[in-house]
């Protein structure tokens, strides 16, 4: 982790960490914390340019190999999250699920999920949701060994980054989208 502090540092800047509020369990907010892979780069109007033109070679790599996680144990530890769970989105999506997609919040959110072995950012957010919901009725001690074994095989697959086009996802906008 301090190598790949020290590389954010030279190659992007500070700050090194980034932290984003988020829901967690019950849709409690708490701060996620992941190693900085975009840019402070703005337009001659002082707007942040947009996610694809800020995403650094650098940084396009901590994504895909999911480094840029790593700071996320402190928040396991804290225990703000687990090691497996639907993953944390924004806030500002809280409320726009329906009542079947806010499941997700009936358990802690996850450094890795059920959502992520099946598709991670290159499936649509319906689907997303979808598996999210499934993994909290069905979630195991065994399931969650198999996720986490899948995540290591996903990870180095370099599977499902992005969605097409994206820096990420697409902004989730509700349920008719």
């Amino acid at each position: 982790m301090l190598t790949i502090a020290v590389l954010v540092r030279i190659k992007l800047g500070k700050p090194i960490i980034f932290s984003q509020t988020r829901p967690g369990h019950m849709g409690r907010p708490f701060e996620i914390y992941k190693f900085r892979t975009m840019s402070n780069e703005r337009n001659d109007k002082s707007e942040l340019l947009p996610d694809q033109m800020r995403l650094s070679r650098f940084g396009r790599f901590l994504r895909s190999t999911s480094l840029d996680e790593l700071p996320n144990l402190w928040t396991i530890i804290k225990g703000d999250m687990s090691i497996v769970g639907p993953r944390p989105l924004l806030m500002e999506y809280l409320p726009l699920y329906n009542s079947e997609q806010a499941k997700r919040h009936l358990v802690k959110p996850g450094l890795t999920g059920w959502a992520q072995i099946n598709g991670r950012n290159a499936i649509g957010w319906k689907e997303k949701l979808a598996l999210d919901t499934w993994y909290v009725e069905n979630f195991s001690i065994y399931l969650d060994m198999k996720i986490i074994l899948m995540t290591i095989k996903k990870t180095i697959m370099r599977e499902g980054i992005s969605a097409e086009g994206e820096a990420t996802m697409t902004k989730f906008t509700g349920n008719d989208s």
